[in-house]
């Protein structure tokens, strides 16, 4: 081959992927937050701010097509919402007054969060959610919700498709603590699944922490939290902590931030302890 034109072709070829690339970034939205603050308390580990614009963004995941989606109930589940109606949860002050229809519950705006009428302890929790198809707002502002433990303790829920919020205030975080490990949201509107492991926090008779709280949370079939530990309650612009003992059992509440976000197939079943099955017959082990 000429050496002159091999070298001109590869230059040709060089500047050519040079501008492909260049264009492409142009094309990508950066994966840096649009929003976050740097005037709120450090959090415990020293090395962010609560809600920190710079905190670094999960990787993205694609989950698979279906994971847990509609997955019936196990025997020993509490079925909190089968699709039909919401005989299982109290509204704000009342009546709940979300829209129930086709299979689904509906957050509607200004009429408060629901929260179940029974109290669980430590518990194994599977939700389906949507957030809006129609995508308007950005941030914060898209698909806003969350489940939040005993009032207390909020696993976000966000559409966080393509939208940087910060990274402790996106879907599946641990609202103002812990970003998930990866972003395996699907897109607006798509049915998403939330498989959570619950252990509660634990206080001796004088008030004293024996055990901090933890989740364990599968996104869409993704593992996002592996028993991470909460620094407490949480909360916007907040450093929680566990200064206010609290019974053992508690409701979970879906919140209403204002968006039409979709609720689906809803069950909780207690969290056994091991040797604490029946007892074996004579002739057993």
């Amino acid at each position: 081959m000429n050496r002159r034109f091999f070298s001109g072709s590869f230059a040709l070829f060089a500047v050519a992927l040079i501008g492909a690339a260049t264009l492409l970034a142009q094309q990508r939205p950066a994966l840096k937050a649009i929003e976050g603050f740097t005037d709120t308390p450090m959090q415990p580990n020293g090395i962010w701010h609560v809600h920190d614009p710079n905190r670094p963004l999960p990787p993205v995941v694609i989950p698979g097509a279906t994971f847990s989606h509609m997955a019936p109930p196990p025997s020993d589940a509490v079925v909190l919402f089968d699709g039909t109606d919401l005989s299982k949860w109290r509204g704000s002050g009342g009546p709940p007054q979300w829209k129930v229809e086709n299979g689904y519950m509906e957050t509607v705006p200004k009429t408060g969060p629901l929260r179940t009428r029974d109290e669980f302890g430590d518990f194994q929790l599977h939700l389906e959610f949507a957030t809006p198809a129609e995508v308007t707002g950005r941030g914060q502002g898209r698909g806003n919700n969350g489940v939040n433990i005993y009032g207390r303790y909020e696993l976000q829920i966000l559409d966080s498709y393509e939208n940087y919020t910060y990274a402790d205030g996106g879907a599946a975080a641990i609202y103002g603590q812990w970003p998930p490990l990866v972003n395996a949201s699907k897109k607006p509107g798509e049915w998403q699944t939330y498989d959570i492991i619950w252990e509660g926090p634990r206080w001796d008779a004088d008030g004293k922490l024996t055990r901090k709280a933890s989740l364990t949370v599968l996104h869409n079939g993704v593992a996002v939290h592996n028993k991470q530990e909460l620094w407490g309650n949480t909360g916007w612009k907040i450093v929680g902590n566990y200064n206010r003992p609290h019974p053992p059992r508690g409701p979970i509440e879906l919140a209403e931030h204002g968006n039409a976000v979709r609720f689906r197939n809803i069950w909780i079943r207690p969290l056994g302890t091991y040797d604490q099955g029946e007892a074996a017959g004579a002739g057993g082990p």
